[in-house]
């Protein structure tokens, strides 16, 4: 996703002030772009890059901005530009891993407006929308929600009911999408592909902020959810042909260390079936917290073979942000 500002969406798609029901422009100006650089040797640099940049919403009067997580993972430097020009530098107050979200604690007076947060439980499949990212009418789009449903991400995550957005917006990380009076609903995170009959149709898939709700005083007090953490394996799974296949494993991380190797297959957790990438996780999940015990039964070379791998929290992987 490039940072530059220096494209624009053809008018015809962007929203027009008079078909909403709130300022679209004040709504807008509560857009941010977050950049991060992370250190060469963090965990997460090969995968997502040392350089960062998507944007972010101002949620708040003192200026806290919610983005997605993985902008700020084990970032060193945070910088968050408004709509106005003005830079200010940032603190990466808190990554949820459950949820995806972090947030970002502005070090200097941002001057933005806020954007209320909706209820995404409230809104509804053909709903119109707005997704926006950083810079104005510019880098808006007028939208359609077209679903609602679950999401397994390979990276050992799942929403129990994520927002999906078309058109895409090529800018998705972090964007906002709000609703048609005006309040913030979701935090862009991927972008995802739809068959329509021979057509496929880009989309862009949104954290609920609803799942904010409950974590969001601990995140700002705490810097995490008083949750327990989840087991992790490091294990990233995909689902082929109806199969789930160990596609990659992180380096140190649990999976690689109990011998799992790229193309095996998982067939079954604590000697029950698992089927799709979310039973897979939540049946890992619900064997308790992070250093819990996991039996896998995996498929190798026609064998199957069973083994157990000591979970870990991911959190311990990750270089943690410093105030200075």
């Amino acid at each position: 996703m490039s940072e530059s500002a220096d494209w624009a969406f053809p008018s015809e798609l962007r929203p027009r002030p008079e078909d909403w029901r709130f300022d679209l422009d004040a709504a807008l100006g509560a857009l941010v772009l977050v950049r991060t650089e992370i250190p060469e040797d963090a965990f997460t640099a090969q995968i997502l890059g040392t350089e960062r940049a998507g944007n972010g919403v101002v949620i708040r009067d003192d200026g806290l901005v919610l983005t997605i997580g993985y902008l700020i993972t084990e970032a060193t430097s945070v910088w968050l530009t408004t709509s106005q020009g003005a830079v200010v530098a940032g603190h990466p107050l808190a990554y949820d891993q459950q949820t995806g979200f972090g947030l970002v604690l502005p070090l200097g007076k941002l001057g933005t407006p806020v954007l209320p947060r909706g209820a995404a439980a409230h809104c509804q499949v053909g709903d119109d929308v707005v997704v926006a990212g950083h810079g104005g009418r510019e880098h808006a789009l007028k939208a359609n929600l077209f679903a609602k449903r679950e999401f397994a991400g390979y990276w050992e995550y799942v929403l129990d009911e994520a927002l999906y957005a078309a058109p895409a917006h090529p800018q998705w990380g972090g964007s906002a999408l709000i609703s048609a009076d005006g309040k913030l609903l979701g935090i862009g995170s991927l972008l995802v592909e739809e068959k329509e009959g021979d057509q496929v149709v880009q989309g862009n898939m949104f954290v609920p902020v609803d799942l904010l709700e409950p974590i969001l005083n601990d995140l700002v007090l705490r810097g995490r959810s008083q949750r327990p953490a989840r087991p992790w394996l490091g294990m990233y799974t995909t689902e082929i042909s109806g199969k789930l296949v160990v596609a990659g494993l992180a380096n140190g991380g649990p999976a690689e260390r109990a011998g799992l190797k790229l193309g095996d297959m998982v067939v079954e957790v604590a000697e029950q079936r698992v089927r799709g990438l979310a039973e897979l996780f939540r049946s890992i999940w619900r064997l308790g917290p992070a250093g819990c015990e996991v039996p896998l039964t995996i498929a190798r070379g026609g064998a199957k073979l069973s083994v157990r791998l000591r979970s870990a929290d991911r959190g311990d992987f990750l270089k943690k942000p410093s105030l200075h």
